[in-house]
């Protein structure tokens, strides 16, 4: 499979395919020092895909998946000197007025369902497998909000990739031979500030967000004075190419606490795209042009992983 010929889904990358769900985790956390941590996720990451199987079994139709991403310290462990070319840790972005944070993770378990209870089941027995090598960092429950909406009433996920782009998008190529079929992750939660957003008139919101509300209609604002939040997260390199990700956001909340947003999980073929569009976003183009979206939405975290494909992660898992 060369450059831009895929025209499918490898047969041995993780379910990065997988269509989108009613419900997710997404759980992200730290490993241990010393080889005894190290041995017992091997083992774990090595069972991941049985462990699917079992769970999943129980409802064929709830379509269970996980995806495993290792940060870029982690992998580093596992596999000294061997490393996808791009993998890094999370570069934070300080914006005026916005910031994006780096924070900590060593691993990322994306885990998707029909039924939220298959999430559950799977992440209670995947985290007492892996028991007392890892810790907490943070832990997110998702949920599909009506037809495919995010919090703030638009609907997200319009633009991913589908058929033969979403492999050219969302997973390394020939470019690094080694790691084909693999994908980078960034992971950011995002809190929304729903009552301000609210005081905003829908003509405002969707020259921000760059679509309209109710039908989803796109925005053109090629001459506008500012870019929507559609136009920064679109990126084209020098050559005149557009390079899409593959978002599998979600919402997420906790009414009672007043603390909801949206998590964001990007999978790119390649990491600069998501960097460059991050950059886009806090910074602004031209600089100080900033997506007004952040003035309702700030993210407390932001963490680069890599998710190998399967027979990468079953080479990883060998001491």
């Amino acid at each position: 499979m060369s450059g831009n010929s895929w025209e499918r889904v490898p047969i041995d990358a993780q379910s990065i395919e997988a269509p989108l769900s009613r419900a997710a985790i997404f759980l992200v956390v730290g490993v241990d020092n010393g080889q005894v941590a190290l041995a017992k996720v091997r083992s774990v990451l090595s069972q991941l895909d049985d462990l699917v199987k079992t769970v999943g079994f129980r409802d064929l139709s709830g379509r269970l998946s996980c995806i495993a991403g290792l940060g870029s310290d982690l992998w580093n462990r596992l596999q000294p000197g061997r490393r996808p070319r791009e993998l890094k840790p999370f570069t934070p972005i300080e914006g005026r007025p916005h910031r994006a944070p780096a924070t900590p993770g060593d691993l990322l378990f994306h885990i998707r369902a029909e039924r939220p209870d298959l999430c559950f089941e799977f992440e209670r027995i995947l985290l007492t497998s892996l028991g007392s090598s890892v810790m907490l960092i943070d832990e997110v429950t998702g949920f599909r909000y009506f037809d495919a909406r995010d919090l703030l009433g638009f609907v997200d996920g319009t633009a991913n990739p589908s058929g033969p782009d979403l492999p050219a998008s969302a997973l390394v190529g020939d470019e690094d031979a080694d790691f084909a079929g693999g994908s980078y992750v960034v992971v950011q939660k995002y809190l929304h500030d729903l009552h301000k957003w609210a005081q905003v008139p829908t003509p405002t919101q969707e020259r921000i967000i760059g679509r309209t509300k109710i039908d989803n209609i796109e925005i053109d604002d090629a001459d506008a004075p500012r870019k929507s939040h559609k136009s920064l997260a679109t990126i084209v390199d020098p050559n005149g190419t557009e390079h899409d990700i593959l978002r599998d956001n979600m919402p997420f909340g906790r009414a009672g606490h007043q603390e909801f947003g949206t998590y964001f999980i990007g999978y790119s073929r390649y990491l600069w795209v998501i960097e460059k569009m991050l950059q886009r976003m806090f910074i602004g183009e031209p600089p100080g042009s900033y997506d007004r979206l952040l003035d309702f939405s700030v993210p407390h975290t932001g963490t680069a992983f890599f998710a190998p494909s399967r027979p990468a992660l079953q080479m990883i898992t060998l001491v």
